[in-house]
């Protein structure tokens, strides 16, 4: 089931921008015992919402606290819906998720790492900022299937790069996925020069490629 008007989208927003924490939940909890598919939930409420809090922040409409404010409770909401994303079904299949080094905005790549759980998949999400050496060091000792790599901004373009350069030299073997904010500006041209990168734009599209996947 997805979901059928805006009214929903545009009630999201407002109790965001407010910062009614209690409103918000509850208008996703409403929408998920009505049947409404996770994925429908971040891409086309939350996401959508958290983008235009953040151009309003560009445009100094709001203020830095308000913004925060809204990207906590939309965290906290990620958190209160996570019990409906546990699957039984266990694959052998893992994946790394994280966000560019020196990047802070963790909240779609928490989704990513939500939608691999609901594959039954083992997510191991690291977040925000991790350096890329801590990150190989850890590949090395989880040996992921993929590793995938959301980027936020896009001035964090050449860090990013950085990054898949390093994966493909020490893992050329591991599929990388990549995607984020960032995009909406440019950059893919940048990372398809790599076969093993791959530029997926949105998480239904995310989802469809994980269902195409050989693993178990």
């Amino acid at each position: 089931m997805s979901i059928a008007s805006t009214n929903i989208n545009t009630k999201f927003f407002d109790s965001l921008l407010n910062g009614n924490r209690i409103t918000c939940s509850q208008l996703i909890k409403e929408q998920v015992k009505q049947g409404i598919d996770i994925k429908d939930l971040y891409e086309n409420v939350m996401k959508p919402s958290l983008y235009k809090i953040g151009e309003l922040w560009e445009l100094n409409k709001i203020s830095v606290a308000t913004e925060h404010l809204a990207s906590a409770i939309v965290e906290a909401i990620l958190n209160e819906l996570y019990p409906h994303l546990v699957t039984a079904c266990k694959k052998e299949s893992k994946a790394i998720v994280l966000c560019v080094e020196n990047e802070h905005h963790q909240i779609g790549v928490k989704m990513v790492s939500d939608i691999l759980e609901t594959n039954g998949w083992h997510s191991y999400f690291l977040g925000a900022n991790t350096p890329i050496k801590e990150l190989i060091d850890f590949a090395k000792t989880t040996n992921p299937d993929l590793i995938a790599i959301s980027m936020s901004l896009f001035f964090h373009l050449p860090l990013l790069e950085k990054m898949i350069q390093k994966i493909s030299e020490e893992m050329p073997n591991t599929q990388i996925l990549v995607g984020g904010q960032g995009f909406r500006r440019g950059g893919i041209d940048v990372i398809a020069k790599y076969s093993n990168v791959l530029y997926l734009p949105n998480l239904f599209e995310f989802d469809q490629y994980l269902k195409t996947l050989p693993y178990e």
